[in-house]
């Protein structure tokens, strides 16, 4: 619920404030430690990524040793526990942590994969919210067993894309690589209030601060879009999206605040209380794009 409203429910509620610039620094020393047994890191999250080890820089060849290393040297140099997954496939890697957390080492190997996936809840699947469980469920789709049961031209049918995933992913078919520098296809910032919106001017100081965010962001990345997207999330939790895109790529301050301001008084804003706004830049062409690496085909990940 919004902070708002629990601080009426528990007048005597203790809020307790985020400390990003230290996560963002556990997160780099983490990053680091990473480094030392490969170099194809995919983060995230600030504190998630997946690891390729298949060819490991000390040479140690077992992806459970690397995994057990790096745990270790997370709680001395941190003092923050660490659960990893180990498998050959990314969706499995990413999901086997959450078996054993919040210090947990879960390995699933290959021949291991296809009848993990058929136990799997439908609600646990990647891309499958409470909407579309319910949906399966309704359909007495259950577990991934249910899944595989159906042929790839129906779960297509019932799912659009998702249902090609659905079909792949419950085989054990995964084939994604490890991205280090995997390409942006949007970036921006957004920002939940403690308080609803009402006033055009507050909107426009928030807006303010949000594009001066995404401008730095930009600048880290190097990249320039062609579409600038607003996002509004009012007191209901109602959502809308707003985009403009223009002839020519961009990244600067002002073209982005004023297109950000123009697109929220394009929306209805009599009565309308704001509790979250965004902006996004998408449409890119990096500047200074990365050389990509081989392919590889192992899978670590770390939580």
């Amino acid at each position: 619920m919004p902070s708002k409203k629990a601080k009426e429910l528990c007048p005597d509620a203790i809020f307790v404030y985020p400390r990003f610039e230290a996560y963002k620094e556990a997160s780099r020393k983490i990053r680091e430690i990473f480094q030392r047994y490969t170099d194809l890191i995919e983060p995230l999250s600030l504190d998630e990524a997946f690891l390729d080890v298949t060819e490991d820089k000390l040479g140690i060849g077992s992806a459970m040793e690397i995994a057990t290393q790096i745990k270790q040297a997370i709680k001395d140099e941190t003092g923050l526990t660490a659960s990893a997954g180990v498998s050959s496939s990314k969706f499995v890697a990413k999901f086997v942590p959450t078996l054993q957390k919040p210090d947990g080492l879960y390995f699933i190997g290959p021949s291991k994969i296809e009848a993990f996936m058929e136990k799997l809840p439908v609600e646990r699947f990647f891309g499958v919210g409470k909407v579309t469980a319910d949906r399966m469920k309704k359909m007495g789709l259950h577990t991934g067993a249910d899944l595989k049961a159906m042929t790839e031209q129906d779960l297509i049918h019932y799912f659009g894309k998702a249902g090609k995933f659905f079909y792949k992913i419950v085989r054990g078919i995964d084939n994604r690589e490890v991205q280090p520098h995997r390409e942006h296809k949007s970036m921006g910032a957004e920002d939940t209030f403690s308080y609803d919106l009402t006033e055009l001017e507050e909107m426009n100081e928030k807006l303010e601060k949000i594009a001066n965010t995404v401008c730095r962001r930009l600048e880290k990345y190097n990249l320039k879009g062609r579409t600038i997207t607003l996002k509004i999330k009012y007191h209901d939790f109602k959502q809308i999206t707003r985009n403009q895109s223009f002839d020519k790529l961009l990244n600067d301050y002002e073209t982005i605040v004023t297109t950000a301001k123009q697109l929220l008084i394009n929306t209805d804003l009599n009565n309308k209380k704001i509790r979250l706004l965004g902006i996004s830049l998408s449409n890119f062409i990096e500047l200074d794009a990365p050389v990509k690496k081989k392919k590889t085909n192992g899978q670590l990940e770390l939580f």
